[in-house]
C-alpha cells in the first residue's frame, strides 16, 4: 500500500488552451486523471455564460469559451462550480474558476498542478466556502494535419502510422491532441476501407519544424508512392467542410483537391494521389465519432 500524500487533490494530467485569430474565442483542453471528476465538472461548467460548448474526446474534456468575464450564480448541487473569466494577454491565456465546497477544490487545487500551467493563484477552498483559482497557460494555436495513402493491400494501415508518428513527435512545442479516422467515399484506388486520418496539435510558435518531421517520417515509413499530406493552421477546419462532405459522397480528382487546398490556404507537404483524402480529413479534426460515418 502506497501512502497518499495529498488525499483531497486529484491533479489534472495537463491543461492546454488554444486561441483564435482575433482573441475572441478560447478552447480549453483538459487531460483528466479521473473521468468521474471531469464529468462532474463538465456538467456544472457548461452552465457558465462564457461556455459555448463542451465535448469529450478520449480522456480529454474540452470547453469552447468566449473571452470575457461573467457573474457566476453558484448553488449547491445545481450549479456548484463554473468558469468565471477567460482572458487573453499577448501570448498567455488566463482562466479563473470558482466553486462551492468540493467543487472549489476541483476548480482550484486540482488544476493548479496540471502540466502546462505556467503559474496560478488559488484561494482557500473546501468545506462550505467558495473557492476560486486562476491558472495561466501559454496561448497555443491549432495545427491540423491530413494524411492518406501510406499503405498497400498487403501492408499497413494509415491511421496506425499517423498515430505513431504523432506520438513520436509529441513535445511541448507541438502537443498531440487528437486523432480522427475519416471514412471516405469508396473509390477504385482504395486499399481496403478507404479512410484517411486527421491529426490535431496545439502548437507554440512556428509549426514548420513539426510538419517537416511528420513529412520525413511519412516518407520513411510509407509503403505507397501516392502518399498525401496537408496542413491547416486554423482555429477549426470548417473552411473545408464542403470539400470534406464531398469526399464522403463522390469521387474527386487530385487536381480539384489541389485547387481546394490553395483556396483554403492549406499547405501541401506530400502531393501524391492521397492528397484527395488527406485534404478531406482536415475538417474532421477533433471529430472522431462523426468522422467515421460515411
Amino acid at each position: 500500500m502506497k501512502p497518499i500524500n495529498d488525499p483531497y487533490t486529484v491533479p489534472y494530467q495537463a491543461i492546454y488552451a488554444v486561441g483564435n485569430d482575433d482573441d475572441s474565442l478560447v478552447e480549453i483542453i483538459e487531460f483528466s486523471r479521473c473521468y468521474g471528476g471531469s464529468a462532474w465538472a463538465r456538467y456544472h461548467y457548461e452552465k457558465s455564460p462564457l461556455v459555448i460548448a463542451t465535448k469529450v474526446i478520449g480522456n480529454t474534456i474540452r470547453y469552447l469559451c468566449r473571452v470575457g468575464e461573467c457573474d457566476l450564480v453558484l448553488e449547491p448541487s445545481y450549479a456548484a462550480a463554473g468558469i468565471k473569466t477567460v482572458a487573453v494577454h499577448d501570448d498567455e491565456i488566463e482562466i479563473t474558476y470558482a466553486g462551492l465546497g468540493g467543487g472549489g477544490v476541483g476548480a482550484t487545487t486540482c488544476r493548479a498542478g496540471a502540466y502546462g500551467v505556467t503559474r496560478y493563484e488559488i484561494s482557500e477552498s473546501g468545506g462550505g466556502k467558495v473557492g476560486s483559482g486562476t491558472i495561466v497557460l501559454p496561448r497555443r494555436s491549432r495545427l491540423i494535419v491530413g494524411i492518406d495513402d501510406t499503405d498497400s493491400k498487403e501492408v499497413g494501415a494509415t491511421w496506425c502510422l499517423a498515430h505513431n508518428i504523432a506520438r513520436s513527435i509529441d513535445c511541448d512545442a507541438a502537443r498531440y491532441l487528437s486523432h480522427s479516422i475519416v471514412q471516405l467515399h469508396p473509390v477504385p484506388a482504395k486499399t481496403q476501407n478507404c479512410v484517411s486520418t486527421a491529426l490535431e496539435f496545439a502548437c507554440l510558435g512556428d509549426a514548420k519544424p513539426t510538419l517537416a518531421q511528420i513529412r520525413d517520417l511519412l516518407t520513411e515509413y510509407s509503403v505507397s508512392d501516392e502518399t498525401g499530406m496537408v496542413s491547416l493552421s486554423v482555429f477549426d477546419g470548417s473552411v473545408l467542410a464542403d470539400y470534406g462532405r464531398a469526399c464522403k459522397r463522390e469521387v474527386l480528382t487530385r487536381e480539384y483537391a489541389l485547387k481546394c487546398a490553395r483556396d483554403a490556404g492549406a499547405d501541401v507537404w506530400l502531393d501524391g494521389n492521397g492528397i484527395i483524402g488527406a485534404l478531406g480529413a482536415t475538417p474532421y479534426a477533433a471529430m472522431p465519432d462523426e468522422s467515421v460515418m460515411l
